[in-house]
C-alpha cells in the first residue's frame, strides 16, 4: 500500500483478544505493515472467538486483515531471538501479556530498546503496569464492571448489565491507536527516541462512562440506573412502534425537544418553566415518555421516521446486523464493504473507520491462515537459514 498515511510504518502485533489486535487492525487499515505474531501450535485465541463458516473463523477474517502472519513461540529462546530481530526493523510493538511476561522471556522494553531505541512499545493490560491490581488477569468484562458502565446500565429495578460484545476492549483498541500515534509524533520531535505506552482496559471506558467520579467528588451524588433514560435530558428512550419495531429518540438540544412535543400533539408543555432545561425535563420524564410513547405506538416505524424527518426532530431505528447491511445510508457511504476472501469468496465487513481525502485507508486482504508469511519474513527479509527455520518448525518454535 503506497498511498496510506502510515505507509512505511512497521508494526509488530504481539497481542490477542481484543484491544491490541483492533489497534493494529486500525494501523494496518491505513497503510502500516503489520506483522502478526501468534503461537505456532495453539494459534491466536481470537481464531476461536465468534462464529465460523466452513471452519473459517469470521471475526478473524476482519480483526487480522491487512496483517502478515508469523508463528513464534516467544517463551522459547529461539522464538524470542527472532522477535528481537523483527523488532530491529519495526516502529511499533503492541503486546498484552501480564506485566513481567515479556521481561521473563528476555524481550521486555529494556531489551527491545537495546536493539531498537526508536521502538514505540504499547503495553495493554487490564489494570496497567503498576498498582495493586497490576498482576490480576484483565478482561474487558472486568473493566466494564469496574468502570461504572455496568452500574449505570439496565433498568432501575434490575441488575447491573454487561454489553453483549467487547465494549471495553474496543474502546481501548481505538484509544491505543491514538496513543501510538502520539508516541510516534514525539519520536519525530525528540530525535528518534521511542517510549513505552502503558494502557489499561479500565481507563478508556471509565472516561467514556462520563464524569461520575467528579459528580461524586463535588456533590456526593452516586448516579443510578435509569434504563434507557438519560439523567441529562428528556424525552430520551426507546419506543415501540405499531408494527413491532423499536425506535430511539434524543432531545439533547432544546429546539429538538420542542419539535418532538409539537409533533406528538403536546405543544402546551413547551411553555412550562421546567421544560426549558434538560434537567427540568428529566424530572418530568414519565409524562414526556407517555406523550411520545403513545404517539409512536399508533404508527409504523416508517411513518414515525417520515414524521420526525419532516419535523426536523431526531429519531433512529433500533437496528440488528441485518438492518445495518440493508440500510441505504450504510450502503451509500460504504460503512460496510465487500472484500474478496480466498477461503469464502466475497464477504462483507466493517470498512476502515474514518475517511481521509488525501490518504485513504484500504482493506488489502482478509485475515490469513497460521504462518502464512513466515518464510517471506524470516527467510527472505531477515535472511535466516531455511534449514534453521525448517528445524524450528519441526520443533514447534516457529509456524
Amino acid at each position: 500500500m503506497s498511498d496510506g498515511p502510515l505507509t512505511g510504518l512497521r508494526v509488530l502485533d504481539v497481542s490477542t483478544i481484543l484491544a491490541g489486535p483492533l489497534c493494529c487492525q486500525i494501523l494496518g487499515d491505513y497503510g502500516a505493515d503489520v506483522i502478526k505474531i501468534e503461537h505456532p501450535t495453539m494459534g491466536d485465541s481470537m481464531r476461536g472467538h465468534g462464529k465460523a463458516k466452513d471452519g473459517h473463523p469470521l471475526w478473524w477474517k476482519e480483526i487480522s486483515r491487512n496483517k502478515r502472519l508469523v508463528g513464534l513461540n516467544l517463551s522459547a529462546p529461539e522464538g524470542a531471538a527472532l522477535l528481537l530481530r523483527l523488532a530491529e526493523r519495526a516502529d511499533v510493538l503492541v503486546e498484552n501479556f501480564r506485566p513481567g511476561t515479556l521481561e521473563r522471556w528476555g524481550v521486555g522494553p529494556e531489551e527491545l530498546h537495546r536493539v531498537n531505541p526508536g521502538l514505540v512499545i504499547a503495553r495493554i493490560t487490564g489494570f496497567g503496569q503498576t498498582g495493586p491490581y497490576a498482576s490480576r488477569a484483565g478482561f474487558g468484562t472486568l473493566a466494564e464492571a469496574m468502570s461504572g458502565f455496568a452500574h449505570l446500565t439496565g433498568t432501575a429495578d434490575g441488575p447491573p448489565t454487561l454489553p453483549a460484545f467487547g465494549l471495553a476492549d474496543s474502546i481501548c483498541g481505538i484509544a491505543t491507536s491514538s496513543a501510538v500515534m502520539m508516541a510516534l509524533w514525539h519520536r519525530e520531535r525528540s530525535g528518534g527516541r521511542g517510549q513505552v505506552v502503558d494502557m489499561s482496559l479500565l481507563e478508556p471506558i471509565m472516561t467514556a462512562v462520563g464524569p461520575g467520579p467528579t459528580v461524586f467528588d463535588q456533590l456526593g451524588v452516586v448516579e443510578q440506573r435509569q434504563g434507557n433514560r438519560s439523567t441529562n435530558n428528556a424525552p430520551r428512550n426507546t419506543y415501540q412502534t405499531k408494527d413491532g419495531s423499536w425506535v430511539a429518540i434524543s432531545t439533547s438540544a432544546q429546539a429538538i425537544a420542542e419539535r418532538v412535543l409539537r409533533l406528538v400533539g403536546h405543544p402546551e408543555v413547551i411553555d412550562e418553566p421546567w421544560f426549558r432545561t434538560g434537567v427540568g425535563r428529566v424530572a418530568h420524564a414519565d409524562l414526556l415518555d407517555e406523550y411520545v410513547g403513545s404517539w409512536i405506538a399508533e404508527r409504523t416505524r416508517d411513518e414515525v421516521a417520515a414524521a420526525f424527518a419532516e419535523a426536523g426532530a431526531a429519531v433512529a431505528p433500533v437496528y440488528s446486523a441485518k438492518d445495518i447491511v440493508e440500510d441505504p445510508h450504510v450502503q451509500a457511504t460504504e460503512m460496510i464493504t465487500t472484500v474478496d476472501d480466498p477461503d469464502l469468496g466475497p464477504m462483507r465487513m466493517h470498512n476502515v473507520m474514518w475517511r481521509m481525502s488525501e490518504t485513504p485507508g484500504r482493506i488489502r486482504f482478509t485475515g490469513r491462515s497460521p504462518g502464512a508469511d513466515t518464510d517471506a519474513l524470516l527467510v527472505e527479509e531477515l535472511g535466516c537459514d531455511p534449514a534453521e527455520i525448517a528445524d524450528l518448525k519441526a520443533r514447534g518454535v516457529v509456524a
